[in-house]
């Protein structure tokens, strides 16, 4: 029988996707199913790369399929010698390293649960979640020890080179033993280090549906060589980055270290990857680094997903990479919903859209009322799941093709005099300005208009009165006269979540804070 895998296009995409389908990518069953085996372990055949560490500051370093699958074999007895058992939570605050994928996946085999955590936490962060999760050991570097709160019978191990070194003590094989639907994964969405978001609860039989994104939302088939940026204590970077092409038996590219554009860049080339998926925000920090034409490339895949990306970096990727960007959009809570089948020649790619729904899964806009809105207006972003409408507090809306199209989170819609603005275009309008690098709006209050655009701005140039008008005329040309940002900040940088995506929220926060002292 033919894989889903060996098909590319979006009919067949339509014509052969099914649940069915799905569960003949795994080893696993319905009853008794282990994420570290699918990924790892039956692929270890000879030395076949699993992962190609990128360093930000050193050299590269590559990680086999044999060396992953040993190291873990091996922690997963250290875990067991050390008391932990399945069900117990085990932290994991580590760079994308050997030490990282041997405790995931070490504590995944044991059917103890992993939990990847952000390694820029500070204390705050980390307690918070420590007080939430209860793990029962935690795994990090020196550096990272030293600020771990101490927390009950939570017992830190630094995971240097002499403690890697002492698992060899450990055989190399651990026979797993896990159902489908034992807890395999703890995913932190991601937050400030002062309010503690939510941790999704994944089990074994989550890497089953992954699929579904790897397969239309990044295009990941076997064969492949796969680089994602994002770190793996997060949604795109571990489940989308890491697990789901690990699974097919592709190698990986994971980037560890202070993220910089050219270096990237320089990595694409050299290790030859053919498919990157990464964030809006690495994108443009490519672009900004102005180095890209230094190089040759072999991607003939490209994706993003975290926010939309602006016209200014759409045009960029596809003048460098040679195609299209595609969106995949999702949340940390839902899933990925909406692609753009990247590898699919047949589905083409309307720039700036968020593609079309994966296989099987309904999508649709409604209005305030919960009904569905008509073709170009907006909406809520809504998914068909268990049997009623879910929503992802998005706005967008749909064209006659099919093709949805982003208008924003619902609390970043800023209502100026009755008129209704979108932060998303204001940004993209102001990113078009040959001297701006970043660029971020909010709404601020007014005492004739309820709200006005402020935007933030992030540039080399001077500040002045000049730039300012230009960033205004730049909205007024591009949008209409009432969306341009009455107020312009230039700031050294923009707060961002630890994902990378522009915190709008923290700027409302700091924007009320900074009036509130003033009254």
């Amino acid at each position: 029988m033919t894989k889903l895998t060996q098909f590319t296009s979006y009919a067949d995409a339509q014509t052969h996707c099914s649940t069915a389908g799905l569960w003949e990518l795994f080893e696993g069953d319905a009853e008794r199913m282990n994420i570290a085996h699918e990924c790892i372990d039956r692929h270890v055949d000879g030395e076949n790369e699993a992962v190609v560490l990128v360093r930000a500051n050193g050299e590269d370093e590559t990680l086999s399929f044999r060396q992953i699958s040993e190291g873990s074999s091996r922690f997963a007895h250290f875990l067991a010698a050390e008391g932990i058992r399945p069900g117990d939570r085990v932290a994991v605050m580590l760079e994308p390293s050997l030490a990282f994928y041997v405790a995931i996946f070490g504590a995944i085999k044991l059917g103890a649960i992993a939990v990847p955590l952000f390694t820029l936490f500070g204390p705050d962060g980390i307690r918070l979640r420590v007080q939430d999760c209860k793990p029962r050991l935690l795994v990090t570097n020196p550096e990272k020890a030293e600020v771990v709160p101490a927390s009950g019978d939570l017992k830190v191990v630094v995971a240097d080179e002499a403690f890697i070194a002492s698992l060899d003590r450990f055989s190399s094989r651990f026979d797993v033993n896990t159902r489908a639907d034992d807890l395999a994964i703890f995913q932190y969405t991601s937050g400030t280090t002062r309010e503690l978001p939510d941790a999704v609860k994944h089990t074994h039989r989550a890497i089953v549906t992954l699929m579904l994104a790897a397969l239309y939302g990044t295009g990941v088939r076997p064969g492949d060589r796969f680089m994602c940026p994002s770190s793996p204590a997060w949604g795109h970077g571990l489940w989308h980055g890491t697990l789901a092409p690990l699974a097919m038996g592709v190698t990986i590219g994971a980037y560890a270290g202070k993220f910089n554009g050219e270096r990237l860049l320089r990595a694409l080339a050299s290790h030859r990857f053919n498919n990157l998926s990464a964030a809006a925000t690495h994108y443009r920090m490519m672009r900004n680094s102005g180095a890209a034409s230094k190089y040759a490339y072999a991607l003939d895949k490209v994706s993003f997903t975290g926010e939309p990306i602006d016209s200014e970096t759409a045009a960029f990727i596809e003048a460098t990479f040679g195609h299209k960007a595609c969106s995949m959009y999702g949340t940390t809570e839902i899933g990925v919903c909406l692609v753009s089948y990247p590898g699919a020649a047949d589905f083409p790619v309307k720039s700036g859209s968020l593609g079309k729904p994966i296989p099987g899964l309904r999508v649709q806009v409604h209005d305030v009322n919960g009904k569905p809105c008509a073709p170009g207006a907006t909406g809520e972003l809504k998914l068909w799941r268990r049997g009623e409408w879910v929503a992802t507090k998005d706005l967008g809306r749909v064209d006659e093709e099919g093709y949805f199209w982003h208008g924003g989170r619902a609390d970043d819609v800023i209502i100026s005099a009755g008129w209704t603005i979108g932060a998303v275009e204001v940004e993209d309008a102001i990113l078009k300005h040959p001297d701006v690098k970043e660029a971020a709006a909010i709404g601020v209050p007014d005492a004739l208009r309820g709200l006005v655009v402020k935007a933030f701005v992030v540039s080399d140039r001077p500040a002045g009165e000049q730039f300012i008008e230009e960033i205004q005329d730049a909205v007024r040309t591009r949008l209409s006269q009432h969306e341009y940002p009455r107020q312009v900040a230039f700031v050294a940088e923009l707060p961002k979540t630890p994902a990378g995506k522009i915190h709008r929220k923290k700027l409302r926060e700091q924007e009320a804070a900074g009036a509130s002292a003033l009254s």
